[in-house]
C-alpha cells in the first residue's frame, strides 16, 4: 500500500511540474521591455481563461486601420472586470508591449482606459 501511494505521489509531483512548465514565455511572443499605444474602437472581448482577449480596430504606425490582438489576463486574475465591462464600439487606449512579429498586431496588455467615463484597468500578469 505504501509503495501505490510513493508512486502516486511521486506520479502526481511529474505531472503538476510538467503543468507549469507547458505555459509559454510572454518574452517569446512580444517585446517585454518595450512599449507601444494604441488608440481605437473595441471589436470584440473574450473574457475567458487561460488568457482574456481584446481586438481593438486602431491605425498602426503609418495610420493604416488595422485589428489588433490583445492578449490579457486570466478572467479570474482580472478584479473588477466583468464579462460586460467592455462592449463593441466602445473606444479604448491601450497601452503594452508589442509581438514580436510586426505584422500579426499582436499585444500584450498593460493597460486600458476607456476616455468616455474614465474606467482603466493596469497590472501586470502571468
Amino acid at each position: 500500500m505504501k509503495r501505490l501511494a510513493l508512486i502516486l505521489l511521486v506520479g502526481g509531483a511529474l505531472i503538476s511540474g510538467a503543468t507549469v512548465y507547458a505555459h509559454h514565455s510572454f518574452a517569446a511572443t512580444y517585446i517585454v521591455d518595450k512599449e507601444i499605444k494604441i488608440e481605437g474602437e473595441m471589436v470584440s472581448f473574450m473574457f475567458r481563461n487561460p488568457h482574456s482577449f481584446v481586438q481593438v480596430e486602431a491605425p498602426d504606425d503609418k495610420g493604416v486601420v488595422q485589428r489588433w490582438a490583445i492578449e490579457w489576463a486570466a478572467a479570474g486574475q482580472l478584479s473588477g472586470v466583468k464579462r460586460d465591462t467592455l462592449r463593441f464600439g466602445d473606444h479604448v487606449i491601450v497601452t503594452g508591449n508589442p509581438g514580436r512579429t510586426v505584422e500579426d498586431h499582436r499585444i500584450r496588455m498593460r493597460s486600458i482606459f476607456r476616455p468616455k467615463d474614465g474606467w482603466k484597468w493596469s497590472g501586470d500578469f502571468q
